[in-house]
C-alpha cells in the first residue's frame, strides 16, 4: 500500500472537517450589516452589501466563507491567516477583512465587534463598509477617515441601525 493511501484511511478517504456554508445559532457572533440611518442618510444604504455586490463572485464567496468562519471561532480567537486582522494605529478597535479578486485586485471589509448592541442574541460581528484598490497601492488617509466615520455613525444608536 503506498504511503498516502495509509494516511488517507482504508478507504482512501480524507475525514472532512466540519465547515460551515452559512451562520448558525452556535456561533459565538452573529454577522449582520450596518444600514445607514435616514437622518444621515436618505437612502438608509447598507455599505458592506454595497462593496459586496460590486465585487466579483468569487469575491463575494470568499468573504461569506471568511466572515463565517470569523463568526464562529469565535473573533478575537480566530487565526486568520491574513485574511482577518486586527487593525493598528487610528483604526484600533477594527477588523479587516481580506479578498484579493481577479488581476490581484484587493477588496477589504471593515469591521467592528459589538457586544453592547440592545434587542439581539448574543454579540455581533458588524460589516460597516468596504473599500477595494489596486494591486500595490494603498488605502488614503482620508478613506480611513470615512471608514472610522461610519462607524462612529453606527455606535452613536442603540438599538443599533441593521440590514
Amino acid at each position: 500500500m503506498s504511503p498516502d493511501r495509509k494516511r488517507l484511511g482504508a478507504k482512501g478517504k480524507n475525514p472532512s472537517p466540519v465547515v460551515h456554508a452559512r451562520p448558525s445559532r452556535e456561533d459565538a457572533h452573529q454577522v449582520v450589516y450596518f444600514r445607514r440611518h435616514p437622518d444621515d442618510d436618505s437612502a438608509a444604504s447598507v455599505p458592506g452589501r454595497d462593496i459586496l455586490s460590486g465585487c466579483p463572485i468569487t469575491v463575494q464567496a470568499k468573504f461569506w466563507a471568511r466572515l463565517v468562519a470569523v463568526a464562529t471561532a469565535p473573533p478575537h480567537k480566530f487565526a486568520g491567516g491574513g485574511y482577518w486582522e486586527a487593525m493598528k494605529g487610528d483604526m484600533a478597535g477594527w477588523f479587516e477583512v481580506r479578498v484579493d479578486g481577479p488581476g490581484r485586485h484587493h477588496y477589504r471589509l471593515f469591521c467592528l465587534l459589538d457586544n453592547a448592541a440592545e434587542g439581539v442574541e448574543r454579540p455581533l460581528l458588524v460589516v460597516v463598509c468596504g473599500l477595494d484598490k489596486p494591486f500595490r497601492t494603498t488605502l488614503s488617509s482620508a478613506e480611513y477617515a470615512g471608514v472610522r466615520e461610519l462607524g462612529r455613525e453606527y455606535l452613536k444608536r442603540n438599538p443599533r441601525p441593521l440590514a
